[in-house]
């Protein structure tokens, strides 16, 4: 709690951890070491294998290039993933997701929104009984 006269310190971010893991550390570590660190939804998907699509992408991301457009909406966000910038198909466009730490073993769907927020408009003339009533200009 603040008193009087006193200042509010700023918050001090510190640097992000994944199970006391940093992304330096977790991008050091091979595939088996990671699978433990993982949750379980996306460990199993990586036991199971990553699809010729998905190890395509995955040496896109090493071999370090510029733009990256996917339809691999399944695609788990991997440690080697972070800073990059990936074009993610949503249905209809692709949509910019820049990836952050915070977005390690996410999946890449969860940040290209397939859905938009419902806007409605005003009700038109003859949409509710009271428009009967709306002079036309």
């Amino acid at each position: 709690m603040v008193k009087k006269g006193q200042k509010r310190l700023p918050r001090r971010r510190e640097e992000f951890t994944y199970r006391g893991y940093t992304i330096p550390e977790l991008q050091q570590m091979g595939l088996t070491e990671l699978i433990a660190l993982m949750p379980a939804r996306a460990r199993r998907k990586v036991k199971r294998g990553f699809t010729r699509g998905e190890e395509h992408l995955l040496t896109r991301v090493r071999k370090g290039d510029e733009k990256i457009r996917t339809h691999l909406r399944t695609m788990i966000v991997m440690p080697a993933m972070v800073g990059r910038s990936i074009d993610v198909y949503n249905g209809k466009e692709f949509v910019k997701v820049d990836i952050q730490p915070e977005a390690v073993f996410h999946y890449f769907g969860e940040f290209a929104l397939t859905r938009r927020k419902v806007a409605h408009g005003t009700a038109g003339i003859g949409a509710t009984r009271s428009s009967k009533y709306v002079p036309l200009k």
